[in-house]
C-alpha cells in the first residue's frame, strides 16, 4: 500500500550502505504536524503507523491531525485505524484461532469462493508453549516425561497445527519444548524495527503487533507496541483488517531513584502492578520514562512490561535506549539489524538518553526506586502486593476470607514457631495439639492451613530475566551447602521460558544446585502460571480436601486467580524465583522468613533467609560470565526445525482442512452454518432469563477455565460419552478446538459463585424449572424453548487473559447481552467480536441496588437502531409485575464495532467482506 503521505513524511535513510524508506515523524512535523516530537514514544508510533497507511478510507489526514490535537487536549474520542506488523499467538489461542480459518474457508468455498482468500496478508508465529503440563517432577527424568505426556494428549492437536503450517501462508509455528511465546518473541522473532520490501523499496518501520495472549505486552521492554487482544481480532488482523481503537490516553510512569541491594524486578512489577491499579488504567497505554529507566536492564523493563494485563493497562511502553541496542546484540540479533534500530530511532526523535525531554502525558505518577522492598502479591489477585515482611501475618488475617478453611480453627499454631516444628515432621511437642496439623497418610509430616505445597519457577514473566533465575540458583547453592532441603510436601518445578536458561544455569553449574533441592527441568512453557501445574500428590491431595485445608503455592507468575493454578489449593501467592526457593525450603506460609528461620541446617543451627540471600555482585558476576550471545544465535538458529517428537507427525490436508467427526480434539464450529452474504437484521432482546448474577472482579478464567475438569462436570460428562479416560482428559486449554467441550466449559471454573444460588462455587444456576444445574444444562434447556439468556455482572467484567473462548462460549450459550457496572478492555472487544452487546449500568446503578435476584424477565429496547455508546434502556419485569426501566451504556464503543455486531460478529464481516472482494 503506498501513503497518500498529505504531510511529505516520506524520506530515505541510509545505514551501514544500504538505502531503507521510512516515514518521518520530524518531517511531518514540518509540514503542518505541529508539536509532534513532544508526543510519548508509543504515541508516536502510532503516528507513524496512521503516515504509513494514509489511504484516505481507512487512514485519512483529520486522522492524522486528531493524533497532533492530542497534544492539546491529551485525549481524545477520535477513533482510528491501527494495522499490526505482525501477529503473534500460543497454541492454547492459536489452535481455536486457526480451527476457525479452517471453518471460514469452508464457508467461503460454500459461498463459491476461491478459499484461498483465507490466508494470512501479516507474519503470523504461533509458539506452542501451554499444553505441557507437571506431571512429573522433582527428578532428572522429570522433563522427558513430561514431554512424552504431552504429545501423547496433544497428537491431534499437533497435527492440525502442522496441516495449518503447510496450508497457509505467512504462518510459522514454533514447536513444543522451545520456549514460552513472549520470551521466544524477546529473544528472538522481535526486531524492534521491522522491514518490508515493497514496490521495489526496503520499508523500515517499528516493529509492531497484537497477540492472542494478554501478555504480549511484555515485548514492550524492547520499544515494540504490542498488546493482547481476543482470538477472533487477531484473526481479523491477520486477514488484514486495521484494528479500530479510540486515540488512547498515556499515562507517564516516572521512575526515579535506583533499586536497593537485595531487591528483585519482581519486587518492583508488584509494586508498580500495586500503584497503576489504584491509578486506574484500563485501556490506557502507560509509558516509562525518567532517570530511574538507566539502572533498570532491559530484562527488568521486559518484566515490568509483562504485567501490564495485571495492572489493567493497554500496554507498558518502555522508549529505545542504549540497552534496548546492548539486549539486542546480546541476544544474537543481526548487527546490521542493530545499527538500523539505532539510526532510525534516532532519525525519528524516539531514541532515550538521560537528557532526553520528558514527553507530554495525559497523566502522570511516579517511583523512587529505592522504596520498593521484598513482596509477593496474592493470594488471589496480582495487584494485591504484601510485603514480605508482612506475608505471614497478612495471610492468617485473609485465611477467615478464603472459602473451605478447616472448621475448627479455634487454635492455630502460635509465634512459638510451632508451625515449622509440625511441618518439619515433628513429634512429641508438648504444646501441640492435635488439631494443629494434619498428618499426611503413609508420611512422616503434617499439613495445615498454609502450608506451601506448591513452588514453581514459572512464567515468562520472570523466566526471560537472568538476573531472578541466577538469584534462584544461588538461594539452592548457599541452602545445600548449609544442609537444607525443599519440604517433602512441597511440589517444586522449573519450568523457563526458554532453553537458553538451561544453557546459562548449567554452565553456572547452578542447574545442579537446584536439583539437588527439587527444582529439575520440568519443561520449557507456561506450566504453572497457565494452570498446568499437574496434579499434587494423591496422599497430599486427600489430606487438603478431606480436611478443607487452605494449601498454598508460591509461583513466579503473573496470575494467581482463584482455581487457576491448581483446584487443591485455595491462596496462590507470586513472588520473584529466589523468594520461590525460599519458600519451598520454608514449606509455609505460617513462616515469617525474614525474621523466622527457613529450616536447620546439617549443623543443627537454624538457616535464616540472609544466609543464603544473593548480593546483587554475586548475580551480576555470574550474568556477565555465563550469559552469551552465542547461546541465543545456537538455540534460536533452527528454531522452528523442532524435535524428533515434532519432525514424526504426519502432514495431512489440502488447502480445506478434513474434518475427523471422532475427534475429540478439533471440530468444526458452528459460527458459519447457513451463513449468507446478507447480514439479518439485528432484533431487540425480548422476554430475556438472567442466567447469572455475578460479583466484581470476574475474570476470563472464572468465564472460560484453562485448567483441569473431573469427571462429574458437563464437559467431563462429554468426553466420557466419547470413550475418554479421566486421566486423558487434558485441560480446558488444551480442548480449545473442540466447540462442545469449551460450551459446557463456560462459566464452570471451580471458584465462581453465581449470586442466584446462596454460597455454591463452581457453574452452577436456576434452570427454567427453578431448580439447581449446571449452567450449560441451563443454558440448552433455554434454548429449547427459544428463550434468550442475559448476565449481570459487577465491576472489572472479563479481566485477566485474552481468552476469546469467554466470548465464543458466551455466544454459543445463547447470552445475548452482558451488563456490568465495566468491563476489561480485551473481554468487552471480544463480546461485540461474537455478537454479544456489552452494556454499562451508569451512575453508579448495579444489579444489587435494584434488587435483582435472577427471577426477573428481561427486555432490551433499541438494538434494530443502535449507536456506539448510546444510551440503551433495559426493562426488568419482576415476577410481580412490577417493571424497573434501567439506563445503560451501550460498550459497542466504535462504528467498526458497530458493523462486527450487525454482522454477528468479526468473523462473519471479514468473510463476507473476503468473500465480495
Amino acid at each position: 500500500m503506498t501513503s497518500i503521505d498529505s504531510f511529505k513524511s516520506k524520506q530515505t535513510l541510509t545505514v551501514g550502505g544500504k538505502t531503507y524508506t521510512y516515514y518521518s515523524i520530524v518531517e511531518a512535523e514540518k509540514n503542518g504536524l505541529a508539536g509532534v516530537s513532544k508526543l510519548p514514544g508509543s504515541m508516536k508510533v502510532v503516528l507513524e503507523n496512521l503516515l504509513r497507511f494514509e489511504d484516505n478510507r481507512t487512514v485519512t489526514k483529520a486522522d492524522i491531525e486528531a493524533v497532533a490535537t492530542w497534544l492539546v487536549t491529551r485525549k481524545s474520542d477520535h477513533e482510528i485505524s491501527y494495522r499490526p506488523a505482525r501477529v503473534l499467538m500460543q497454541d492454547f489461542t492459536g489452535v481455536p484461532a486457526v480451527v476457525d480459518l479452517a471453518a471460514m474457508r469452508d464457508a467461503t468455498a460454500k459461498l463459491g469462493a476461491n478459499p484461498q482468500k483465507i490466508n494470512p496478508l501479516v507474519p503470523v508465529d504461533l509458539v506452542i508453549d501451554h499444553s505441557v503440563m507437571v506431571d512429573s517432577f522433582g527428578t532428572a527424568l522429570a522433563f522427558g516425561q513430561n514431554v512424552e505426556l504431552e504429545y501423547e494428549r496433544n497428537g491431534e492437536r499437533y497435527e492440525f497445527l502442522r496441516w495449518g503450517q503447510s496450508a497457509f501462508d505467512n504462518f510459522r509455528v514454533v514447536p513444543p519444548g522451545t520456549g514460552i511465546c513472549h520470551q521466544v518473541n524477546l529473544e528472538y522473532l522481535a526486531q524492534t524495527v521491522w522491514t518490508k520490501d515493497e514496490n521495489g523499496e526496503t520499508v523500515a518501520y517499528p516493529d509492531t503487533l497484537v497477540g492472542t495472549d494478554s501478555h504480549t505486552t511484555m515485548v514492550n521492554g524492547l520499544a515494540v507496541l504490542g498488546w493482547g487482544v481476543g482470538g477472533i481480532e487477531a484473526e481479523a488482523a491477520m486477514l488484514g483488517q486495521p484494528i479500530t481503537m479510540l486515540i488512547p490516553e498515556v499515562v507517564g510512569f516516572k521512575l526515579t531513584g535506583k533499586i536497593n541491594e537485595g531487591i528483585t524486578a519482581t519486587d518492583l512489577v508488584l509494586t508498580v502492578t500495586e500503584m497503576l491499579r489504584k491509578k486506574g488504567v484500563v485501556g490506557k497505554f502507560v509509558e516509562f520514562y525518567g532517570p530511574g529507566l538507566d539502572y533498570l536492564s532491559l530484562e527488568d523493563q521486559a518484566t515490568i512490561a509483562n504485567m501490564a494485563p495485571e495492572y489493567g493497562a493497554t500496554c507498558g511502553y518502555f522508549p529505545v535506549d542504549a540497552d534496548t541496542l546492548k539486549y539486542l546484540t546480546t541476544t544474537g540479533r543481526d548487527p546490521e539489524r542493530v545499527a538500523l534500530v539505532e539510526a532510525y530511532s534516532r532519525a525519528q526523535g524516539m531514541f532515550r538518553t538521560s537528557e532526553s525531554d520528558d514527553p507530554v502525558f495525559t497523566d502522570t505518577l511516579e517511583l523512587d526506586l529505592s522504596t520498593v522492598v521484598p513482596s509477593l502479591s496474592g493470594p488471589k489477585r496480582p495487584q494485591d502486593r504484601v510485603p514480605l515482611n508482612t506475608a505471614a501475618s497478612a495471610f492468617a488475617k485473609v485465611l477467615p476470607e478464603l472459602t473451605g478453611g478447616r472448621a475448627d480453627r479455634t487454635r492455630m499454631p502460635d509465634d512459638k514457631q510451632e508451625s515449622r516444628y509440625v511441618d518439619e515432621g515433628a513429634t512429641g511437642v508438648d504444646d501441640i495439639p492435635e488439631e494443629a496439623a494434619f498428618p499426611v497418610k503413609g508420611t512422616d509430616y503434617h499439613i495445615d492451613d498454609g502450608s506451601v505445597v506448591i513452588a514453581a519457577i514459572t512464567s515468562c514473566t520472570n523466566t526471560s530475566n537472568p538476573s531472578v533465575l541466577v538469584a534462584a540458583g544461588l538461594v539452592a547453592r548457599k541452602a545445600r551447602a548449609l544442609g537444607l532441603d525443599s519440604k517433602p510436601w512441597v511440589k517444586t518445578s522449573l519450568a523457563p521460558g526458554s532453553q537458553v536458561v538451561t544453557d546459562y544455569l548449567t554452565a553456572a553449574g547452578l542447574q545442579e544446585d537446584l536439583d539437588a533441592i527439587g527444582f529439575n527441568l520440568v519443561g520449557y512453557g507456561c506450566t504453572t502460571c497457565i494452570g498446568n501445574s499437574g496434579p499434587l500428590p494423591q496422599a497430599i491431595s486427600d489430606c487438603i480436601n478431606e480436611n478443607k485445608l487452605v494449601a498454598c503455592s508460591v509461583l513466579s507468575g503473573n496470575r494467581n486467580f482463584e482455581g487457576r493454578v491448581n483446584p487443591d489449593v485455595r491462596a496462590n501467592y507470586l513472588a520473584s524465583p529466589p523468594l520461590v526457593v525460599a519458600y519451598a525450603l520454608a514449606g509455609s506460609m505460617n513462616i515469617d522468613i525474614t525474621t523466622e528461620p527457613l529450616g536447620i541446617g546439617k549443623d543443627g543451627k537454624p538457616v535464616y533467609l540472609k544466609d543464603v540471600w544473593p548480593t546483587n555482585h554475586e548475580v551480576a558476576e555470574i550474568v556477565r560470565q555465563h550469559v552469551t550471545a552465542e547461546m541465543f544465535r545456537s538455540r534460536y538458529s533452527d528454531v522452528f526445525k523442532g524435535d524428533e517428537h515434532w519432525q514424526g507427525i504426519a502432514v495431512e490436508g489440502g488447502e480445506t482442512y478434513g474434518w475427523n467427526a471422532s475427534s475429540t480434539y478439533v471440530q468444526n464450529p458452528p459460527y458459519f452454518e447457513d451463513l449468507t452474504m446478507e447480514p439479518k437484521p439485528v432484533t431487540d432482546v425480548v422476554s430475556a432469563r438472567v442466567l447469572a448474577l455475578f460479583l466484581d472482579s470476574i475474570t476470563t478464567d472464572h468465564i472460560s477455565p484453562a485448567g483441569s475438569f473431573k469427571a462429574a462436570t458437563p464437559a467431563g460428562q462429554y468426553l466420557t460419552e466419547r470413550q475418554v479416560a479421566p486421566k486423558d482428559f487434558n485441560s480446558y486449554g488444551a480442548r480449545r478446538g473442540n466447540h462442545e467441550v469449551m460450551m459446557r466449559g463456560t462459566f464452570a471454573n471451580i471458584r465462581i459463585k453465581n449470586m442466584m444460588l446462596d454460597g455454591v462455587e463452581g457453574g452452577f444456576t436456576k434452570g427454567p424449572d427453578g431448580s439447581q444445574m449446571p449452567i450449560y444444562d441451563a443454558a440448552m434447556a433455554y434454548q429449547q424453548q427459544g428463550t434468550p439468556l442475559v448476565v449481570f455482572a459487577g465491576k472489572e467484567y472479563g479481566t485477566g487473559s485474552s481468552r476469546d473462548w469467554a466470548a465464543k462460549g458466551t455466544n454459543l450459550l445463547g447470552v445475548k447481552a452482558v451488563i456490568a457496572q465495566s468491563f476489561e478492555r480485551i473481554h468487552r472487544s471480544n463480546l461485540v467480536g461474537m455478537g454479544v452487546i456489552p452494556l454499562q449500568f451508569k451512575d453508579g446503578t448495579s444489579w444489587q441496588s435494584l434488587g435483582l435476584d435472577g427471577t426477573e424477565t428481561v427486555d432490551i429496547v433499541g438494538v434494530e437502531s443502535i449507536e456506539p455508546r448510546a444510551t440503551v434502556n433495559v426493562k426488568i419485569t419482576r415476577p410481580n409485575g412490577e417493571v424497573l426501566n434501567v439506563e445503560t451504556l451501550c460498550r459497542i464503543d466504535t462504528a467498526n464495532e458497530l458493523d462486527y455486531y450487525k454482522n454477528g460478529g468479526i468473523l462473519h464481516y471479514v468473510l463476507r467482506s473476503l468473500v465480495a472482494a
